[in-house]
């Protein structure tokens, strides 16, 4: 995996991010920092990040259990340290999955799966921030 980060001097501290499947996303720092608040912080795109990555993986459990799961949300909370580094030190996520029919078990089953073992990004952060989950199901209309 490759990526390219290139700092836009003309707009303050933005800069620009390219993936290695040719996907650019932007970054900007805090006005008191420099920024000028142009695009999220490199430390929001992270815990974005990770809450892509563990999304994506119950989503990819409920469907291959052939689980009618129509959405499905998950709103991620940090505290980071007060000091530099400011690692993150507690990281909560909730889920909110929808579907039709949707077992209590299997929803829990595919969210420990993705913390314990598909998630690279949540299982890194585990080595440095305490991770806890919660969730609720909501039946389809």
């Amino acid at each position: 995996m490759k990526c390219t980060v290139r700092w836009l001097s003309s707009a303050g501290m933005a800069f620009l991010g390219e993936s290695g499947s040719g996907h650019t996303t932007m970054m900007d720092g805090a006005p008191e920092g420099g920024g000028r608040n142009l695009a999220p912080r490199p430390m929001e795109l992270l815990l974005m990040g990770t809450g892509g990555c563990t999304a994506y993986d119950v989503v990819h459990i409920l469907k291959k259990a052939r689980a009618d799961v129509r959405d499905c949300e998950v709103s991620l909370e940090a505290e980071r340290a007060a000091e530099d580094p400011k690692v993150f030190e507690r990281i909560h996520f909730h889920f909110k999955v929808v579907g039709r029919g949707l077992q209590q078990k299997q929803v829990e089953r595919a969210i420990n799966l993705s913390h314990d073992k598909y998630c690279s990004a949540s299982i890194m952060l585990a080595k440095s921030a305490a991770i806890t989950h919660s969730y609720e199901i909501v039946e389809a209309q």
